[in-house]
């Protein structure tokens, strides 16, 4: 009650219609600006957002203008609506920053949502405990609460703020190297493969350092990691082996450039092109939809087989079979005017027809042809090459046999149905 009672009387101390003008104007004045800047920035931008206020900038903004107001009312009113309106500015604009970040990092998923929720409900209970005034209090309760760890002793205040300087690093390394692929390296680097070590190299390089530095700006001795870096060695010469081996694998990939973003793969038995390579593993997706998840260190200890690494050109083939009276120079070219209609199949090398077999129904030919683009699916060009051959075929008068088998019967013909031998 005595908490309420201090704000109701700063209230009524305060000019509340100046204040409630000022902060008016200032909010009207950070949405104009920001929706100014806004009007040539892409939608996912972290400092716009899809919205006006959806972004960084309008907080940011209105926050400055607001303390600006405040400090100059302050030196002829009491105030109150400006400085109740400071902390839920700076909660406001830790929240659109964290959830523009991730939203950007990963669009697609949904522990981001749940991040946001967290971040809002811890942003606007330290937002009220500012304004009433218990916030020193409560980080002096929690200063008092110390864990002991060996010979060290860590408050739980430092925990917290270790923890919340850490995750600010985090969402400011994810911004930061984002940011740095998409106006820089986008722009200088052309080889997807060579984009994505400059990526994952400055994302690692940027987190390594935000962490130090978070650590020691909250009293964390840094030369207690010497002993925590030794565990961690030893943990990858046991348990993490395999990890560690997929971690470094997938640098080598990218580095060494043996495969590419693009490439059309082959790996036991699955072939695909690469749609993406991580850190830990790499996404090949076949022509028919399905993707394989492949640990980046079989890419590296087995046979892989590149099909596009040194010839953009695929051969694909079909089969059919003629009778044997067929003409079969002009069965041939009608295999072979099949697949060089359709747009896709090269003209050097042209298709070629073979006639590769004596099959017992007839004359079994191979119709060989190449494309440049297999990732556009090869299934749906064989059936338009195979339905130009059949009606070809049916316009020439060729045939097309059946199945045929000869069955005969040594001794005596079976007995007629509805007859019993006597």
């Amino acid at each position: 009650m005595e908490i309420l009672d201090a704000l109701l009387r700063d209230l009524d101390k305060s000019s509340v219609l100046l204040e409630l003008g000022m902060l008016a104007a200032c909010i009207a004045l950070a949405f104009g600006i920001t929706r100014q800047i806004g009007r040539n920035q892409p939608p996912d931008s972290v400092w716009i957002g899809r919205r006006t206020i959806d972004g960084l900038l309008f907080p940011l903004l209105a926050l400055a203008l607001v303390y600006a107001a405040r400090v100059a009312v302050a030196h002829y009113h009491p105030v109150f609506l400006l400085r109740v309106a400071v902390p839920v500015l700076v909660s406001l604009a830790l929240i659109r920053f964290i959830a523009r970040v991730l939203t950007a990092a990963f669009p697609a998923s949904g522990l981001v949502r749940l991040v946001e929720r967290l971040v809002s409900w811890l942003a606007w209970a330290a937002a009220v405990l500012w304004i009433l005034g218990l916030l020193p209090s409560v980080m002096g309760e929690l200063a008092s609460i110390t864990l002991t760890f060996g010979k060290s002793s860590v408050s739980l205040l430092t925990l917290i703020e270790g923890t919340l300087s850490s995750c600010l690093v985090l969402v400011a390394t994810l911004w930061i190297s984002s940011t740095f692929e998409r106006r820089v390296l986008a722009e200088t680097v052309n080889d997807l493969s060579m984009r994505k070590v400059a990526v994952n190299a400055t994302r690692a390089v940027l987190l390594l350092l935000g962490l130090l530095f978070a650590l020691s700006t909250v009293g964390v001795d840094l030369t207690a990691l010497s002993v925590l870096g030794g565990a961690i060695g030893v943990g990858l010469g046991f348990g993490l082996q395999k990890l560690a081996s997929n971690y470094v694998s997938g640098f080598v990939i990218l580095l060494e450039r043996s495969l590419r973003i693009g490439d059309s793969v082959r790996v036991d038995d699955f072939e695909g092109r690469i749609t993406d390579i991580k850190t830990r593993y790499t996404l090949i997706r076949a022509g028919n939809g399905r993707e394989s998840i492949v640990p980046n260190e079989v890419l590296i200890t087995q046979r892989v087989e590149n099909l596009s690494d040194a010839d953009r050109k695929f051969n694909v083939s079909t089969n059919v079979v003629v009778g044997y009276d067929s003409d079969v120079a002009q069965v041939q070219r009608i295999l072979c005017a099949a697949a060089s209609a359709q747009p896709r199949v090269l003209t050097d090398p042209a298709p070629v027809a073979f006639l590769v077999n004596f099959a017992p129904d007839g004359l079994e030919f191979s119709l060989h042809f190449w494309i440049s683009d297999p990732s556009a699916g090869q299934l749906n060009l064989r059936s338009a090459i195979n339905i130009a051959i059949l009606d070809g075929l049916r316009a020439a008068g060729i045939d097309i046999p059946f199945p045929q088998r000869v069955v005969q019967f040594k001794g005596d013909m079976p007995a007629q149905a509805g007859q019993m031998p006597g």
